[in-house]
């Protein structure tokens, strides 16, 4: 409840250099100045200052830690009520030592998964899509997406979708007189208004789709599975990119029996790798089982790197992997061009462009650059959209700007065939509902507690 005062560690368990426990609440000021003492009460202090002092036992006046206190007075805060955030050492002990004697307090209980952000968003400071942004500000995964969902958190998505709303409420409103004064409306020209409206409307959420395929990729990253026949090279690939050893390398076909995942960036993209065992027909049980797993991962990935020994002929097991993988999103590695040429190129080129073959040595790295080259064309066109422009990457917010859209087009359609306007007004204040359910505006209240039960604790 929005009365109560909620704490909660706001820094990673673990230690370090210092860690961050977050109150909030009507209490909040009051509560844990009973705990801390300094040369000036806490309840007296100004908004937005830092203090020293120690945080001592209220029955023993034993010092249990020093720390410093931070305020922030309502409504100039983060949940817009009173915040205080105490930084203390950051081990384990002194951390627990403060949270246990906060959670003693008889008006402090602990927070829920992402309640401090809730409120947040509950008390007007920011709304849904912002609330949303959090979440993905924190699990960036490189520069570009970091930036996308910092511009989300700043409202930039917010102002696009209120834009679209409000030109939607105008439109309501142009129908509700032509209903209620006919004689003052000529129908005929309230339809072509609603008409134009819609198309003004579905054009703007066509701008904000036109980057959901590249911010759902910055947002999520692209699933990438690194596959082939045994020792061509996939595991020293994945240390390659990763530029660490994260995989095991050796002479010895079979070494990678499981699927290995490590997150890179390339050219500002987050791929998830997938460093997959040896595709090859075997009588070991357990080289066996990773086969059946790389098979899985190859289905499941979004782009796949088919890892081909340049230096050898082309195996029959390499002929049915292209063969399986012909029309998929897949770039063709002709590995160990170090190495004297014996792969017959022109056979892979009747199953993938020439676009899509990379020549390349791993132990070299010679050729690496071609095949970050070769992932922004495929999923970019050689590069990303504009900083300027607004990235929708969240599945949720596709979803609801595709209904809008749909909505629109239903009106637009009932408009075009003489169905009276009356009726065509379900079909505009859908759209307008379905677009407010993006910033939270109706959104239910299942949806919103489920958004911020992916919080961690202290957010």
């Amino acid at each position: 409840m929005l009365s109560d005062t909620i704490a909660a560690i706001s820094t990673a368990v673990g230690e370090s250099g210092i860690a961050v426990i977050r109150v909030s609440g009507p209490e909040a000021i009051a509560e844990v100045g009973e705990l801390f003492r300094s040369k000036q009460p806490l309840t007296e202090v100004d908004s937005h200052t830092v203090h020293y002092g120690f945080i001592m036992h209220p029955a023993t006046q034993e010092k249990l830690e020093e720390v410093l206190v931070s305020v922030f007075r309502a409504p100039r805060s983060f949940t817009t009520e009173d915040v205080v955030e105490i930084s203390t050492h950051g081990g384990i002990i002194s951390v627990k030592r403060v949270m246990d004697l906060l959670l003693l307090q008889p008006n402090i209980r602990l927070a829920e998964p992402g309640e401090f952000t809730k409120r947040a968003f509950l008390n007007g400071r920011i709304d849904l899509s912002q609330a949303e942004a959090v979440i993905d500000l924190i699990r960036s995964k490189s520069d570009r997406a970091f930036s996308v969902a910092l511009k989300q958190v700043e409202g930039d998505l917010s102002r696009k979708i209120t834009e679209l709303r409000h030109t939607l409420v105008e439109t309501l409103a142009h129908i509700e007189v032509n209903i209620d004064y006919p004689e003052h409306d000529v129908e005929s020209l309230t339809t072509q208004f609603i008409k134009t409206k819609c198309a003004e409307v579905t054009e703007g959420i066509d701008r904000l789709l036109k980057t959901a395929n590249q911010g759902k990729i910055l947002r999520e990253g692209i699933t990438t599975a690194i596959v082939g026949r045994p020792n061509v090279g996939k595991s020293s690939l994945l240390n390659a990119l990763a530029r660490e050893n994260k995989a095991i390398v050796t002479d010895i076909p079979g070494t990678t029996r499981d699927v290995i995942e490590e997150f890179v960036t390339i050219n500002n993209i987050p791929l998830k790798l997938l460093d997959t065992a040896g595709i090859r027909e075997t009588i070991d049980v357990v080289e066996q089982i990773g086969v059946e797993k790389s098979r899985a991962a190859v289905h499941e990935a979004d782009l796949i790197l088919l890892v081909l020994n340049s230096a050898e002929l082309l195996h029959e097991d390499e002929i049915h992997l292209m063969e399986q993988l012909r029309g998929r999103q897949t770039i063709v590695l002709l590995n160990k061009i170090d190495l004297p040429q014996q792969l017959n190129r022109e056979v892979v080129t009747r199953y993938f462009s020439e676009e899509a073959i990379v020549e390349l040595s791993v132990k070299t790295e010679e050729g690496l650059d071609h095949l970050e080259d070769a992932i922004s064309t495929l999923f970019f066109g050689g590069q990303l959209e504009s900083g300027d422009l607004t990235y929708v990457s969240n599945v949720r917010h596709i979803a609801l700007l595709n209904k809008a859209k749909q909505s629109l087009a239903d009106a637009y359609e009932a408009a075009d065939i003489g169905i009276p306007i009356d009726i065509l007004q379900i079909d505009v204040r859908l759209a307008w509902e379905q677009l407010g359910e993006v910033i939270g505006d109706a959104a239910p209240d299942a949806l919103i507690d489920q958004i911020f039960s992916q919080f961690c604790l202290g957010k």
